[in-house]
């Protein structure tokens, strides 16, 4: 079964409280996420600002084949990022794949949407999301 992250930039990748550290936390991902094979959708709001050439160029070499797209058009509704993922399944015929979110924003997901890897926005990834990540990347 095809596995696919969908992985937001700000507050994962990087700190909310530190803009001069952006994307501190792509090394960590890469050294994880290099093993495995996994397909990665960008679901943050940077897809609206910059194309998938532009923002494939934020992560090293290694793992830039392994970023596949990004999300759709923003979903005005309850749990939009959510919403935006399972379009995103659905319009690629995924629905029955096993994914997993980074992000750091709770109320974008359903209260107990067992795929969301919530991030603590004022650090970023750390090594609890990793580990919770490499578990499911294991399975």
């Amino acid at each position: 079964m095809s596995k696919f992250l969908f992985l937001d930039f700000d507050g994962v990748l990087h700190s909310t409280k530190d803009h001069a550290a952006f994307f501190e936390n792509v090394t960590s991902l890469t050294q994880l996420v290099v093993n495995y094979p996994i397909q990665i959708v960008i679901s943050s709001s940077w897809r609206f600002q910059f194309d998938l050439t532009q923002l494939k160029s934020y992560f090293p070499q290694q793992i830039q084949h392994k970023i596949v797209g990004a999300t759709g058009k923003e979903v005005v509704d309850k749990y939009p990022r959510y919403h935006e993922i399972k379009n995103y399944l659905k319009e690629r015929d995924k629905s029955l794949c096993d994914w997993r979110a980074l992000d750091d924003t709770r109320f974008e997901f359903p209260t107990n949407c067992e795929q969301l890897i919530l991030c603590n926005p004022n650090f970023g990834l750390q090594k609890k999301q990793l580990d919770i990540l490499e578990q499911w990347l294991k399975n």
